[in-house]
């Protein structure tokens, strides 16, 4: 059964708005909420910290418990960043999210999109997930992958999800990852209802590193995610009638541009794929021997993953050898991606 929602003409108007935010590169403009403004705490106790007047945000894992914040408000579609400096040292079993959901009113057909940290061993690099649910489709994973150009522990960096009615775009640094398009064949697995955004970090040592086989060590404890620039740029929505509350906006629709990813942001996005990512599930031939109906096969994207592990990705035996290790970048790097 459909819901109607009575709030999409200032929802269209937001859209349009986001596209030209982002197409013109003032995102970096956009405001800074501080947490009172915009955020509550989810759970955690005093393993959430606030800092520089509520402008910074530090969550920590320790035995006892993870933590986490929420948005105050619902959103449908919007612009949502944060700074993020990740724990280092061993951090492995460690997740960190920072991501969209409504899985608290919608139980049996949530939406979701994921940024997840995923921890490792020491000398072993944080790798990063994205993933897309819709309508529950909790079965059907969209997951991708990837490596990163820098040490995200080192320093903060900016990660943002742009969601809009017939894309969803993930970017580290404001460069897009991930573009992912709504089609017609999806039927509602592309996110449709309103959703708050959830930071929290916790302890994932049943899956996140090697499937589960190197554990949290809480001998490394607390471990503490650091949040900062936050941004709530969105649609928000009255979460009893589900009517529009606000509709944030800062371009006027004059500076609407027709795309979202300019072809020098494409070209990074493209050269970021293509040198960083290690896994994506329209690749995956163990889980879909057909691809998702929404997915764009690209040959060399397809025979590179092929390449780097033959059994998920082409059909072959996989071969138990010398391992190539990814050498560390140059922050120099990002320039060139």
């Amino acid at each position: 059964m459909l819901m109607k929602l009575p709030y999409l003409g200032s929802s269209l108007f937001l859209v349009l708005t986001l596209v030209s935010v982002v197409a013109s590169g003032s995102e970096k403009r956009l405001p800074i909420l501080s947490f009172d403004e915009g955020y509550t705490q989810l759970f955690g106790d005093d393993n959430l910290v606030i800092h520089r007047d509520g402008k910074a945000v530090h969550l920590s894992l320790n035995e006892r418990t993870g933590s986490g914040f929420v948005s105050q408000d619902l959103y449908l579609h919007g612009y949502f960043s944060a700074s993020i400096k990740l724990p280092s040292d061993y951090t492995a079993g460690v997740v960190v999210a920072f991501y969209m959901s409504n899985g608290d009113i919608f139980e049996k057909n949530h939406d979701e999109i994921d940024f997840e940290f995923l921890g490792n061993i020491r000398g072993k690099d944080w790798r990063i997930q994205t993933n897309v649910y819709g309508n529950g489709s909790t079965n059907v994973g969209r997951e991708e992958r990837y490596n990163l150009w820098f040490d995200p522990a080192d320093d903060f960096h900016q990660y943002s999800i742009l969601w809009t009615d017939s894309q969803i775009i993930f970017y580290v640094d404001n460069i897009p990852i991930r573009e992912f398009k709504r089609t017609a064949a999806m039927g509602g697995d592309f996110p449709s209802k309103p959703m708050s955004l959830y930071a929290t970090i916790w302890d994932g040592s049943d899956w996140a590193t090697n499937g589960g086989k190197y554990r949290v060590n809480y001998k490394y404890a607390p471990y503490v995610a650091k949040f900062s620039d936050l941004i709530l740029h969105g649609c928000a929505v009255d979460p009893i009638e589900f009517s529009s509350k606000r509709c944030d906006s800062t371009q006027s629709l004059e500076r609407l541009s027709t795309t979202s990813i300019t072809p020098s942001k494409r070209s990074k996005m493209d050269s970021f794929r293509r040198k960083h990512m290690t896994y994506s599930y329209c690749y995956d031939q163990t889980r879909y021997k057909v691809p998702l109906p929404e997915c764009v096969v690209n040959p060399q994207e397809a025979e590179r993953l092929k390449k780097f592990d033959p059994v998920t990705f082409g059909g072959g035996r996989r071969h138990h050898g010398k391992r190539h290790h990814r050498t560390r970048a140059s922050r120099s790097e990002a320039d060139s991606i």
